[in-house]
């Protein structure tokens, strides 16, 4: 079992950068895929970005593909979602998960993740 705990969203203005944090609780995040979806009021979840179970590939949505960097610590327990150029377009909740049977033609897919964190609210808003 992985519990996932994202932390670091709030209320930014356009243009700003923020920095939102998912935390795997009492183990690593090796071997695991881990990713971040959205879901907007009144839309369907979105994909963000997302790690391969090996680590050695990224993808990114294309809404936020030379926006947004995804990263890991050393210890890799912590996943990083670095968003720059923020827009009111990215106010969403934020949902990091994971699973370590998610192929690599299913990263985009919300299915394909065992394991879900609570989800962090990010709002773009002047």
């Amino acid at each position: 079992q992985v519990q996932l705990v994202e932390s670091g969203g709030g209320l930014v203005q356009p243009g700003d950068s923020l920095r939102v944090s998912c935390a795997a609780s009492g183990r690593t995040l090796n071997g695991y895929a881990v990713a971040w979806f959205r879901q907007a009021p009144g839309k369907g979840r979105e994909f963000v970005a997302g790690y391969s179970r090996t680590g050695g590939y990224t993808y990114y949505g294309d809404a936020v593909k030379d926006r947004f960097t995804l990263s890991r610590d050393s210890g890799k327990s912590t996943v990083y979602l670095q968003m720059n150029s923020l827009k009111p377009e990215d106010t969403a909740v934020y949902y990091c998960v994971a699973g370590n049977r998610v192929i690599t033609s299913s990263i985009r897919n919300q299915n394909a993740y065992d394991f879900w964190g609570q989800g962090t609210q990010v709002t773009v808003s002047s």
